[in-house]
């Protein structure tokens, strides 16, 4: 084989590996854990951000990769999955089985050297992913609710690596991620509506792009900001944000708002692809002002 050959074959390795374990969401996903650490210690070690980031991964590309073997039927139906490395033939069942079993147990393992309720809560997010939630898309739009649970662990996971501890305030940083996930979520259900509907997924509370639908994603905007704001109020022991940073969590939080009320008027794809990009940034403001406040607090 040409070195070119050889190239281009390593290339392609590496990009199928990355699909599937879809590192972009590995990474958003070893954002908000580092993001929950950082909230939760009382002095960083870099080491424990160094383990906590890589078991993050490993147990997202675990669960990735399994819930790819289970959709690869699937998979091929829809435009933005089927040149995925299994339904298009890149890879084999097998090799992917491989692949998520052993980010299974090194993620595992990597969590319980940070401590035993860490990787708990990692074993529960696999297992929740892939054993409840995949099944359940195409048989219930419920799937969402239940895809939320393991979807709002990795802030509150950061918060538990710290103090080895299941408190009031991972749970507070659990209840914001997990409030945040409908109107994300069913954002994209609306967006790739039609893409979704040749694999038989059901993604939106009614079944369809429609106003009971719209309202349900402003009434879960609300709720996510309103929770997002209880620790200012001192009630959520050691986590509490300042009015001050409150005031930036409202403003932003009101920017979300405004493109779940556009999709309730428009009922567009277009409409709902931009309030999945706002809760996206949402979600990143959110937990770089909390961080950033506790930080300034204690300087100051």
């Amino acid at each position: 084989m040409s070195s070119t050959g050889l190239h281009t074959s390593t290339a392609s390795i590496l990009t199928d590996f990355k699909e599937i374990t879809k590192v972009r969401l590995a990474v958003s996903v070893v954002f908000s854990s580092v993001a929950g650490y950082f909230l939760g210690a009382e002095s960083i070690d870099f080491v424990t951000v160094f383990l906590l980031a890589i078991g993050g991964y490993l147990m997202v590309g675990a669960s990735n990769a399994y819930n790819q073997i289970i959709e690869r039927d699937l998979d091929v139906l829809m435009d933005r999955t089927k040149n995925r490395p299994i339904p298009a033939g890149r890879m084999s069942v097998s090799t992917a089985f491989v692949i998520a079993s052993a980010f299974t147990i090194l993620g595992l393992i990597v969590l319980y050297i940070i401590n035993p309720k860490t990787a708990m809560f990692g074993a529960i997010s696999i297992f929740l992913y892939v054993s409840v939630y995949t099944p359940l898309k195409t048989k219930t739009p419920l799937s969402v609710f239940v895809g939320a649970f393991p979807g709002a662990i990795p802030f509150m996971l950061g918060w538990v690596a710290a103090t080895g501890d299941f408190s009031i305030e991972p749970g507070t940083l659990f209840m914001i991620q997990f409030f945040w996930q409908f109107p994300h979520f069913w954002a994209i259900g609306w967006w790739l509506y039609d893409d979704y509907k040749k694999g038989g997924f059901f993604m939106l509370p009614t079944g369809k792009r429609d106003k009971g639908t719209a309202i349900q994603v402003i009434l879960y905007t609300v709720w996510t900001v309103l929770v997002s704001l209880i620790p200012v109020f001192g009630v959520t022991g050691r986590l509490y944000l300042t009015p001050v940073a409150g005031v930036f969590i409202f403003i932003i939080g009101l920017g979300m708002l405004y493109y779940a009320l556009r999709l309730y008027k428009e009922k567009t794809a277009g409409a709902a692809k931009k309030l999945m990009f706002a809760s996206v940034s949402y979600i990143t403001l959110l937990q770089i002002i909390y961080v950033l406040d506790k930080f300034i607090r204690e300087w100051i």
